[in-house]
């Protein structure tokens, strides 16, 4: 079931932000979300029924946070899931550009995802010792940035009912 914030938008794209259908109906009898729009099936008890619900929006805007995570998986999503060095979507990790045996830090600035075979190329090498650069620059995101990137991947499941609340543009300046 999508879970939209008061404003009609996703809390998140990518992962897209999804509860189960008893997280749903929870926050419904807790009066805490609007029910947008209704699966077909519906839940029973002796005395009551309900349609389960397949949108949802928050009665309370929950401000986005302005500075995401740094986490492996927004390491690759910034770098759209794909190796830095050679382009490879596959067996991606992530290399620390400054090595961290050399002084580099686990930061944003410092760390771009990495197919494992660069990743083993490099080594502990800087860039100018393996002779590997990164295709660009890393930097620290923003969530409107992640955010972009993650429409680019849209989940393999949509419910009809969810379409008019996402934008799933995959003609996203790269």
């Amino acid at each position: 079931m999508l879970v939209l914030n008061a404003d009609f938008r996703p809390l998140s794209y990518y992962p897209l932000s999804l509860w189960s259908w008893q997280d749903a109906i929870k926050a419904v009898f807790l009066d805490r979300v609007n029910i947008v729009a209704h699966y077909e099936k519906a839940v029973r008890s002796p005395s009551f029924e309900m349609q389960i619900p397949s949108v949802v929006s928050l009665k309370s805007f929950v401000k986005p946070t302005t500075h995401p995570a740094f986490t492996r998986f927004n390491v690759f999503l910034r770098d759209r899931f794909n190796c830095q060095y050679c382009g490879s979507p596959d067996d991606l990790t992530f290399d620390h550009i400054i090595p961290r045996s050399k002084g580099g830090q686990t930061t944003w600035e410092n760390v771009v995802a990495a197919c494992s075979p660069c990743n083993l190329k490099k080594g502990n090498l800087t860039p100018q010792q393996a002779k590997m650069f990164p295709k660009q620059t890393p930097y620290a995101p923003t969530v409107h940035q992640l955010h972009r990137n993650g429409r680019l991947f849209p989940p393999n499941y949509l419910h009809d009912s969810w379409l008019d609340y996402l934008y799933w543009d995959t003609e996203l300046d790269p």
